[in-house]
């Protein structure tokens, strides 16, 4: 049985056309299905008011709204973050967040069971790779805060693909999920309200300057140190992209879309938040169009690793403007309810399981 999520409009449009009088009519009952689905969220195809009895008989014996099952929330204390542990169809479990800011509602969505990363301050990157989601089980994720805000008289925002796993190690139904975003006759995302982040795999991010024109979505890149032998320490994946490739494949990517890049660095006390790191960051970026996040550590498992000092902040966002390099403090959310990527899921697992 296949999961109608994972269908973008016109592959929904070609499933129909043997089963319907004609093209016009595949296309007729394909956006009523879209719009159910996409605008009134529904969670079966009972909801589909206009099918024919006879086609939704049909179409329910082939296809399948998954909603993931909610196992677990938490939510901060100012109601700001909320996050959910999912259980999908096979059992799998991933976590999503909602976040809010003032009159907006952003999804942190997840594109993998788990990581293959490794990197050194994640709970997910200490739990290893599951599997990957689908296109499918990606959108669900966003529905899913979807329906919980369209009780409230809300919707979803924006869109940021800075969940659990890896989105360029799983490209394809990453932008699938995409594709279905932006279609306006769906979810009708507007392309910068949604962001892709990544450890920084090389042919990932050559491969979205190519198809900018067609998705040009919003590019975060977690860098987190400027130095290879301190990324080494921090993010295996430096030992095969490492920071000259890195920036190479970045200058590309500003090049060909002319956007500029967000620069993820989670502020770790004393090991990337020293005035000598971020003049080396400021000489790798200094003819690059980017900005740069500061973040602070949302401790991990068992990474050591403490936030970074007031002023150690400080002193590092000095130097990045003695630099002239642009650059924000973001607001650290979720660090009371387990927000750092796999906290919740690792929380909920029993002592056996070996992901977590």
């Amino acid at each position: 049985m296949s999961d109608l999520y994972s269908f973008t409009l016109a592959e929904l449009e070609a499933f129909l056309q043997p089963q319907t009088a004609s093209v016009i009519e595949a296309r007729q009952y394909a956006g009523a299905i879209w719009r159910s689905l996409y605008r009134d969220h529904a969670t079966n195809l009972d909801q589909v008011e206009t099918l024919p009895s006879q086609l939704k008989l049909h179409l329910k014996a082939a296809l399948r709204i998954f909603p993931p099952r909610q196992v677990a929330t938490e939510l901060s204390a100012d109601r700001s973050t909320r996050k959910d542990l999912l259980e999908l169809a096979d059992g799998a479990r991933i976590e999503t967040v909602l976040l809010r800011y003032r009159d907006r509602y952003t999804v942190c969505a997840s594109t993998q069971v788990g990581c293959a990363c490794g990197c050194r301050f994640c709970s997910t990157g200490q739990m290893g790779f599951q599997r990957q989601l689908t296109a499918g089980e990606i959108i669900a994720q966003i529905e899913h805060f979807q329906r919980a805000l369209a009780t409230q008289g809300n919707n979803v925002s924006n869109v940021v693909f800075m969940g659990m796993g890896e989105p360029l190690l799983n490209i394809e139904p990453t932008l699938r999920a995409v594709h279905t975003l932006l279609d306006p006759r769906g979810p009708a995302f507007a392309p910068s309200r949604v962001t892709l982040s990544t450890v920084g795999i090389v042919p990932g991010i050559k491969k979205l300057a190519e198809l900018h024109r067609r998705w040009p979505i919003k590019l975060a890149v977690s860098l987190h140190a400027a130095t290879d032998v301190l990324r080494d320490r921090l993010m295996p994946i430096n030992a095969t992209y490492p920071l000259s490739s890195l920036f190479e494949a970045i200058r590309e990517y500003t090049h060909q879309t002319q956007r500029h890049v967000f620069l993820e660095w989670v502020m770790i006390e004393g090991v990337n938040d020293t005035v000598e790191q971020a003049e080396a960051l400021a000489a790798w970026i200094r003819q690059t169009p980017a900005h740069v996040n500061l973040i602070q550590l949302n401790p991990a498992g068992d990474f050591a690793g403490r936030p970074s000092s007031p002023e150690a902040v400080e002193a590092f966002a000095a130097e990045l403007d003695r630099f002239g390099i642009a650059h924000t403090m973001r607001q650290r959310r979720g660090a009371g309810i387990n927000a750092g990527c796999g906290q919740l899921r690792a929380a909920q697992m029993p002592a056996h399981d070996s992901h977590g």
